[in-house]
Parts: structure tokens; sequence; C-alpha cells
């Protein structure tokens, strides 16, 4: 399983890659706007910080400035992937660009046709929500592995890309119900990296080395 981060936070995104185990980031317009008004700047820096994919998404409306937009933002960096949400009137749009050769991650995905719908199309990324789905009270697990079943089925090469991750249960189940990619808060892989358990664990094995008194370990 690939692991992207869904930030726009520069210093966050530099923290983590440094860890060596981010491949992409994922953003969106609600992230972009806490990271002040100078977006182009923004993007460009994170597509520079990451050597993975770098998901954009469009903000216009219109089928003809989606498709207008879209190309703009695919010309920004090579690592640009398009974000474009679900809708009827946006698949001729993203047929176009994908027939083009823009990569695209198409978001806000809630049923297992939708997925099917787009994966006909041959986009890079499908972005099931699973976080949504738990909020009306749906396991928006489920839809993971329905998708990885049916892609299985009929050969389709999108990837699963599990978002609306909101804890550390999301991305375990997601993991085990075969999403190709989990884009997560950074909030989630700090939750990991300071498992009570491990912390506990470090600190006994150092007291007992203590006990031998000896400054390195092949002395």
């Amino acid at each position: 399983m690939k692991l992207f981060l869904d930030t726009a936070d520069r210093q966050l995104i530099k923290k983590w890659v440094a860890t060596g185990v981010v491949d992409g980031v994922t953003t969106n317009p609600t992230l972009l706007s806490k990271e002040g008004n100078d977006c182009k700047k923004v993007l460009l820096d994170i597509c520079s910080m990451v050597s993975g994919d770098v998901s954009i998404e469009v903000v216009k409306k219109t089928p003809q400035d989606v498709y207008k937009q879209a190309l703009e933002i695919s010309k920004l960096a090579d690592n640009v992937v398009v974000k474009i949400p679900f809708h009827q009137d946006y698949l001729p749009v993203i047929a176009k660009l994908v027939q083009e050769g823009v990569e695209i991650n198409v978001t806000l995905i809630f049923s297992l046709l939708q997925s099917l719908l787009v994966a006909k199309l041959g986009v890079k990324y499908i972005s099931p929500f699973v976080g949504r789905w738990d909020d009306i009270d749906i396991n928006g697990i489920t839809l993971i592995g329905e998708m990885r079943e049916m892609f299985d089925n009929y050969g389709f090469d999108s990837l699963i890309l599990a978002a609306s991750l909101r804890h550390l249960m999301h991305w375990h189940d997601a993991a085990l119900a075969g999403a190709d990619i989990a884009t997560i808060p950074p909030k989630l892989l700090e939750q990991v990296m300071n498992h009570p358990l491990t912390e506990k664990g470090i600190a006994m094995f150092d007291a007992d080395w203590q006990k031998l008194n000896k400054a390195e370990l092949l002395d």
C-alpha cells in the first residue's frame, strides 16, 4: 500500500517526506485555503518537495471551464494529478482528458457503480470517501472491499485511493480491504509514530542496557 499525505501544509509535508514513508500528497480547496492567498506558489512548492504524485483539485464548475483548468493544472509540474469530483456533466471531460494523457483522480466517490463508471474511462485514481459514509451510519470500508473485488474481476487499471480516513482504524481497515493507496492527515502518522507500547519498550531496553555499564554494543 502506498501512503499519501492529505494536507497542503508545507512544513508537515517536509517533516514526513524526510521519513521516507510518504509516496505522494493530496490537496483540496479546503486544505489550500488554510495556506494563504498564493495558491500557485504553495502548489509548486509541494510538487518540488514530493517525488510522487500530487493531486490538485479543479475549482471551476462548468464542463468547459473544468476542462480548461484541468489542462492548466496538469502543466504545473510533471508529478501533478488533476482531481475532479464525480459528476455526470464531468464524465465527457474526464474521458477527453484521459485520452489526451492527463492523469486524473476522480474524487467524492460514494458508490460502487460510480467507481465502475470512472474506472471504465481509465482514470489513474478513484477516491472513495470512507469517513463521510460513516457520518450517515454506513460502513465506508465495505465500499473499498467491493471496489477491490470488482476491479480484480474486470481487470481495471485504476487505483483505489482511500480518502476521508479520520482515525487509525479507517487506515487499518482500508489496508486490509485492498486499497492501493491511503491518503491520511498528518495527525494519523503522528499517532502511529508515538505508540505508547513502543515508547515503553524502548525505555525498558535502555534501562536493561545501562545495567551492563558498557558504552558500545560491540566492545
